[in-house]
């Protein structure tokens, strides 16, 4: 018997259904991708020394992701209640550092905080720290931007505070690090031309005089102009890390199949990881590898789009910021753009410090994804959307 059911004509008027961008679903599967490829280059790069540098690193991922779940769950206004509280106890920290006996020193820097193998370096708290104090000051003096006082001086204040503590370790590349994620801030908090110029021309005159006063870091930056004619000293590593590449080629030689980590480049699994990278895998990882931090910057911009005030895009801002310039820095060493500099890569280099950060910077990523589509806004607070 013919069925005779009624068959209702399409209706022509009806929206598709919108596909919604997930930015930090994206930057998550980019993250987990280069951890992943951390874990594999620094088994690779310290096998024929001791798997401890392998399980170390699982150990550092794990408390990566430990501190980052406790961020994705913190309430950023409750904790903004507190800021000058954490405040005080990075300073703490940071001075507890620089007192012998207490701080650690490794290779003529006091930087790091522990007992026995498990030592933490606090000036990679200290980073995330000085984004939070500044984002909250610059949010709640939102109108006050074009006083020289409060739009600048103070401000600065906390920079250079930050920044001085830093290289008193001394740690040059995390200062001034620290010194441009602040002064970004202040632009884009809405500080005058006139004075960010100023805190430029300030950080760079007092970063050069620092430098040439110190007669190794000085060595670093003249033998950085000449890669190959001071291959023998301070431009060795860099010259091995070009050897590295050239042995790689587009193909790569293949994992453990790598000769520089073994005969020729120290510490390969940390700040020049990118080189082994590089060797054993080829050019189309470290262009992946690349692509993978410029789409977590992208991505990371599109999110900033739903920030619901002034503070939390500044928080969010400046940690991607810090993300993004330790990648350009490590980069830039490992390419010999840029003097060398001991910076690890993110999520990719050797270190249980930096991969507690980054993993507190993807926690917060988590946290603001979830809490701004509430689209809250803090009282007293500018509206962003």
């Amino acid at each position: 018997m013919a069925n005779h059911e009624l068959e209702l004509p399409p209706d022509r008027g009806a929206t598709p259904p919108r596909v919604v961008l997930n930015p930090v679903g994206i930057i998550l599967v980019c993250v987990a991708a280069l951890a992943m490829l951390g874990l594999i280059a620094v088994f690779s790069a310290t096998a024929f020394k001791s798997s401890a540098f392998f399980w170390k690193q699982i150990l550092g991922i794990g408390l990566a992701l430990g501190a980052g779940f406790v961020v994705s769950r913190v309430d950023l206004e409750y904790a903004r209640r507190h800021v000058w509280l954490i405040t005080g106890g990075i300073i703490l920290l940071l001075l507890l550092v620089a007192i012998p006996g207490i701080g650690i020193s490794v290779n003529g820097s006091r930087r790091w905080l522990g007992m026995g193998p498990v030592r933490f370096q606090i000036s990679e708290l200290a980073k995330i720290g000085l984004v939070f104090v500044l984002a909250h000051y610059l949010a709640i003096n939102q109108s006050a931007m074009g006083d020289f006082r409060k739009g600048f001086a103070y401000p600065l204040a906390i920079i250079g505070a930050a920044g001085a503590l830093i290289m008193l370790q001394p740690d040059f590349g995390t200062a001034a690090l620290v010194g441009c994620v602040g002064v970004v801030l202040l632009f884009l908090a809405g500080a005058r031309w006139r004075y960010i110029l100023i805190s430029v021309g300030m950080g760079a005159v007092f970063f050069a005089t620092a430098v040439s006063l110190n007669a190794n870091r000085m060595t670093r930056i003249t033998a950085f102009l000449d890669v190959e004619g001071n291959k023998q000293g301070g431009t060795y590593q860099v010259y091995q890390s070009f050897l590295a590449f050239a042995a790689g080629g587009v193909g790569g030689t293949g994992l453990g199949q790598g000769r520089q980590q073994i005969y020729f480049l120290p510490e390969a699994h940390t700040d020049f990881i990118f080189a082994i990278v590089g060797e054993e895998l080829g050019l189309f990882a470290t262009l992946a590898t690349v692509t993978a931090f410029g789409v977590i910057f992208l991505c990371g911009l599109l999110h900033l789009r739903r920030a619901p005030n002034l503070f939390q895009y500044l928080l969010v801002a400046g940690a991607l910021l810090i993300m993004a310039l330790q990648a350009i820095v490590n980069f830039g060493v490992v390419t010999g753009r840029l003097p060398t500099k001991g910076m690890s890569l993110p999520f990719v280099s050797a270190g249980m410090s930096n991969l507690v950060l980054m993993g507190i910077i993807v926690g917060l990523l988590v946290n603001t994804r979830r809490s701004w589509s509430r689209e809250h806004v803090l009282p007293g607070s500018r509206d962003f959307t």
